[in-house]
């Protein structure tokens, strides 16, 4: 377990807009969240970076309970992190309307994002369902970019 509030201060000299933490890697995810609530933004004085956290599959959703006060994104991570070619875990979507229930009982304005394993394929699965954000990454790059990213949008609309 690396303590990430070690190294946000190198996201934030470097341009971060968004840090994410994951709390089960965190001694203190409370004491880094409010670091990052009170640091100013690299090119933005005025403004602070905004915070999220992020999910493994196996963390439960409720670890979200006391963090919701000091947290702008929620990433609902699809796979298990630490290798690729992962298939999309598709407990994830049970988990979406839990977390879409938590941040509406916050009063919050906070986003939901899921990250890990979305393909063309599986991103219509999304739609509908309160996801502001998808992260994707080969999805988009194998082959070309910008018919990748119509046909993922498109779905998405659908």
């Amino acid at each position: 377990m690396r303590e990430p509030l070690a190294s946000v201060g190198d996201y934030v000299a470097a341009g971060a807009d968004l840090i994410s933490i994951h709390p089960d890697a965190c001694l203190h995810p409370h004491r880094v969240l409010q670091v990052l609530g009170s640091t100013a933004h690299r090119h933005h004085a005025d403004r602070t970076i905004a915070r999220g956290v992020a999910l493994n599959p196996g963390t439960p959703i409720d670890v979200l309970d006391p963090l919701l006060d000091e947290i702008e994104v929620v990433v609902l991570v699809a796979i298990n992190p630490g290798w690729g070619g992962q298939t999309f875990i598709p407990a994830t979507l049970g988990r979406i309307e839990a977390v879409r229930r938590k941040i509406a009982g916050a009063g919050r304005e906070i986003l939901l994002a899921v990250d890990g394993g979305i393909t063309r394929r599986n991103v219509g699965q999304l739609a509908g369902r309160g996801v502001d954000v998808v992260v994707t990454g080969s999805a988009v790059f194998d082959g070309d970019v910008k018919a990748n990213i119509e046909e993922m949008t498109r779905a998405l609309r659908d």
